[in-house]
C-alpha cells in the first residue's frame, strides 16, 4: 500500500480503529520518522480521542480510555533489555480486551504475543510503502474490512 502524506496515514489508522475489535494487537515497524505515531494518532482519532497524541518514547506506554475502549500505545524504542517490559507489567496490558499498538515490537524479543496485524513501513522519499501482514484470523478480517485510503494531497 502506498501512502502519500500524513493525512493518508492518519486515515488508515482511523479505518483500522473502526474495523478492529477489542483485544486487537497491531505491531508497527519502521525506521524513525516512518509515520508509526501518525498512524497511531489516526487510530486514536478513529476511537473518538480528541486530545494530544504523543509518542511514549520515555514512558514506554501511554494508556487511553475512550468511552468504553481501552487503548495502549507502546513505544519500545528506548528499552535496553526486553526484560524491562516485565518491570512495567506488560502482561497486565495484554488482557484480551484492550487494543494494543506497539511501535518497535522487535525490541521486545519473544515477550510480546504474536500480533493480529503487522505493519511494516518503508520510507520512499516523502511517501511511505506499507506492508500489511495479517498473522491471525482477526488480522485477516480486519484487512478485508479496509477500504482504499483516499485523502486530499497535502
Amino acid at each position: 500500500m502506498r501512502i502519500h502524506n500524513a493525512g493518508e496515514m492518519e486515515e488508515l489508522g482511523r479505518q483500522l480503529a473502526a474495523a478492529g475489535p477489542a483485544g486487537i494487537r497491531i505491531h508497527l515497524q519502521g525506521e524513525l520518522g516512518a509515520g508509526k505515531t501518525t498512524l497511531v494518532r489516526g487510530y486514536l482519532r478513529g476511537c473518538g480521542y480528541r486530545g494530544n497524541v504523543k509518542s511514549p518514547t520515555y514512558t514506554l506506554v501511554e494508556p487511553y480510555l475512550i468511552e468504553d475502549k481501552r487503548v495502549y500505545h507502546f513505544d519500545l524504542y528506548r528499552i535496553g533489555e526486553p526484560e524491562e517490559l516485565e518491570a512495567i507489567g506488560l502482561r497486565d496490558y495484554l488482557d484480551g480486551k484492550s487494543r494494543i499498538l506497539v511501535e518497535w515490537p522487535e525490541r521486545a524479543a519473544d515477550l510480546l504475543p504474536q500480533p493480529d496485524l503487522l505493519l511494516v513501513i518503508d520510507i520512499d522519499g516523502g511517501e511511505r510503502d506499507l506492508a500489511l501482514r495479517p498473522l491471525t484470523e482477526v488480522g485477516r478480517r480486519l484487512l478485508a474490512a479496509l477500504e482504499p485510503v483516499h485523502v486530499q494531497q497535502e
